[in-house]
């Protein structure tokens, strides 16, 4: 798959990033179990420039962040000064406001956020959507992902699909992947599996999540950054984003 990379969703390691000290370790456990770029999320308090030269001396790039839709709608400059300043062009929250999550809401935040992201783009920066499963309620017609891809902008508004939410929610990752064509530059991989009567995440490829539809659905959208993630780890979380990695190696994925 010409020009895609895999990264590292630093959520799935937020226990220990919690110090500027942590954030050091964790950047070369990362880079030595073969990462190659970083999305930042849930840090301790770090200077902005550091973190970008702890990660530049790893050879991790700063593929994407997750922050607050009020920073970015309110001081969309300091955002765009903030990814400037890690080299990281993609600028994604991480979850709906809870305000929104209604009817009414979702077209409402697709319209609002067209427009903060297009005072984003005015700096060089993309904005990506991050979805969960609560997305996939139906409203009439539609869904809330619907809404929130059919009433937005296409050129501003961009996803970052979460494969095991998709499925959660009762959707195919893979279709909606397709569905968003040229609009899925980045892709949250973790996988799903049973235990008990019960849903679990799992290491990509140790699930049972249908991963060459979701890979070729992902190079047929154009997708450059495959950022594995996973909220919960039943074993050490570097652990399990070594055996993502291994996987997705496995499965063809560089």
């Amino acid at each position: 798959m010409p020009g895609s990379v895999i990264a590292a969703q630093l959520y799935t390691v937020r226990d220990f990033t919690k110090t500027p000290a942590d954030i050091v370790a964790t950047m070369k456990k990362v880079a030595a179990i073969g990462y190659q770029a970083v999305q930042l999320s849930a840090l301790g308090p770090t200077d902005p420039a550091e973190l970008r030269r702890v990660c530049d001396g790893e050879g991790l790039r700063i593929c994407a962040t997750h922050i607050g839709f009020e920073q970015m709608r309110d001081n969309p400059q300091a955002v765009i000064d903030l990814h400037q300043t890690y080299g990281c062009p993609y600028a994604g929250i991480g979850g709906l406001p809870g305000s929104y999550r209604n009817a009414e809401g979702f077209a409402r935040f697709a319209r609002e956020a067209s427009e903060v992201a297009r005072r984003l783009a005015q700096g060089g920066l993309k904005f990506v959507y991050h979805n969960h499963s609560f997305e996939l309620e139906r409203f009439g017609a539609r869904t809330g992902l619907q809404i929130l891809y059919e009433d937005s902008d296409p050129s501003v508004f961009l996803s970052e699909i979460d494969t095991y939410w998709v499925q959660h929610g009762g959707g195919s990752p893979a279709a909606w992947i397709r569905r968003l064509k040229g609009r899925a530059p980045c892709l949250h991989l973790k996988d799903m599996t049973n235990k008990g009567g019960q849903q679990l995440m799992a290491e990509v490829g140790e699930g049972n999540l249908d991963w060459p539809d979701i890979l070729a659905a992902a190079r047929e959208a154009g997708t450059e950054w495959y950022i594995v993630e996973q909220d919960t780890c039943q074993r050490d979380p570097f652990e399990s984003l070594a055996l993502s990695l291994r996987n997705l190696r496995a499965m063809g994925l560089r």
